[in-house]
């Protein structure tokens, strides 16, 4: 008994060795490296792929890569990545020989958004999304914009800073997060009459709703995302703009805890306009779809009714902790939870310490935040005309001013 007992001793020893050495060489070694691609492709750039391009970019790109500062696709520090995952810095995708994504090739950037595979051969985990079940057509039509005039991708200069991944990145990028296998045949997306198959390409394929509304980025299945756990009940944990936790919303059709009671207007209503049929605004990391035209919301509603109800209720999260001496407008401006965007501080997705070089007296600021798409057209920032009340603009406006970067 005595030597079973050293044997097993033994072997625990050498298996916590071998665990020990794993652990050691993966932390070393970073994330790994896979056959650089070979991919050859060649995308014809046509004024309708640049324009479904744009539409797709500004859904899909924008909100990781888009510098506030530079005002250009040049990559930011993702704010709203898990922290799980270390700090993490989107790349410059601008058009820049050196630092953006100029000297790729169609092929190459294809494989990158298809796989996960950049064109030195490392591997991406899932805090960059891919899109291994996009149609052809719609992925030759985002390297159409990228390729393109747009002042978005204009060439900047910024370098991509390196990631900080965490341990567990780094491991789970070993043992759970794969390279998803480029297509070995063509694909096309549904016909857009079939409104519940298109809206399930949407939903699924393209736009990867289902990945923040679902339980975890941990336990999600990218291959058959209806196989995620909470698959659309959501409760995943998201971070806004100061880092603070938000968790998504249950958007299964159950009618206490999900969307089963909204109707399709209303659900069009909170996808493109940004306010849920109670009236309270949908908040970062969540961003309203002005890019998206009423059919395909509605394709996306129609789908999500087929989807099996959960009953999930996600935790709420208390507002931020306002001085009841606080400034008037900084109460206004917590209250209606413009922190999200704009971050404790002014800057965060959108910077709006220049608002008033922009808008330089109190009515235009006004005008602008009533709404704000008459002035910059696409803008994602809802309309608040008949949400925030009268009297609450005129210290709001005070309160921003106080934001201001200095003038030079």
């Amino acid at each position: 008994m005595k030597k079973a007992l050293k044997v097993l001793g033994l072997i625990l020893v050498v298996l916590l060795l071998v665990a020990a050495g794993a652990a050691s060489y993966i932390n070393v070694k970073g994330l790994p490296y896979y056959p650089k691609p070979t991919l050859v492709l060649e995308v014809k750039a046509t004024p309708e792929r640049v324009a479904r391009g744009a539409r797709l970019a500004k859904m899909l790109c924008v909100g990781c890569h888009f510098d506030p500062t530079t005002r250009v696709l040049s990559g930011r520090r993702m704010i709203d990545a898990p922290a799980q995952f270390g700090i993490i810095y989107s790349a410059n995708i601008t058009r820049h020989p050196q630092r953006g994504i100029a000297s790729w090739t169609d092929g190459e950037l294809a494989y990158l958004l298809r796989t996960g595979i950049r064109r030195d051969g490392r591997y991406v985990p899932p805090y960059m999304a891919k899109l291994p079940h996009a149609s052809d057509e719609d992925l030759a039509s985002i390297i159409a914009f990228l390729r393109s005039d747009d002042p978005l991708v204009a060439p900047s200069d910024v370098p991509t800073r390196a990631p900080e991944i965490t341990f567990l990145t780094k491991f789970l990028s070993y043992v759970a997060f794969k390279p998803f296998p480029y297509p070995t045949k063509p694909i096309e997306a549904p016909d857009p009459n079939d409104t519940v198959a298109y809206g399930r390409y949407l939903a699924n394929g393209l736009l990867d709703c289902y990945a923040c509304h679902s339980a975890d980025f941990k336990t999600n299945n990218y291959f058959d995302p209806p196989k995620s756990p909470g698959f659309y009940a959501g409760g995943n944990a998201l971070l806004d703009a100061n880092g603070r936790v938000r968790y998504s919303a249950n958007i299964t059709p159950d009618r206490d805890t999900g969307i089963g009671a909204w109707t399709e207007a209303q659900f069009v209503h909170a996808l493109k306009g940004g306010f849920r049929p109670n009236g309270t605004p949908i908040l970062y990391p969540m961003q309203i779809a002005v890019e998206m035209t009423e059919p395909e919301a509605k394709a996306i509603f129609a789908y999500l009714r087929t989807v099996p109800p959960i009953r999930n209720t996600p935790p709420a999260v208390a507002r931020v902790a306002v001085a009841a001496d606080a400034d008037q407008g900084k109460q206004i401006y917590y209250k209606y939870s413009c922190n999200s965007c704009h971050g404790d501080a002014g800057v965060g997705l959108y910077d709006l310490r220049k608002a008033t070089l922009k808008y330089p007296t109190d009515v235009d600021l006004v005008e602008y935040i009533r709404n704000p798409s008459a002035k910059v057209p696409g803008i994602k920032m809802p309309t608040w005309e008949g949400v925030i009340q009268e009297d609450e603009y005129a210290p709001l406006v005070r309160y921003v001013k106080t934001l201001q970067l200095p003038r030079s």
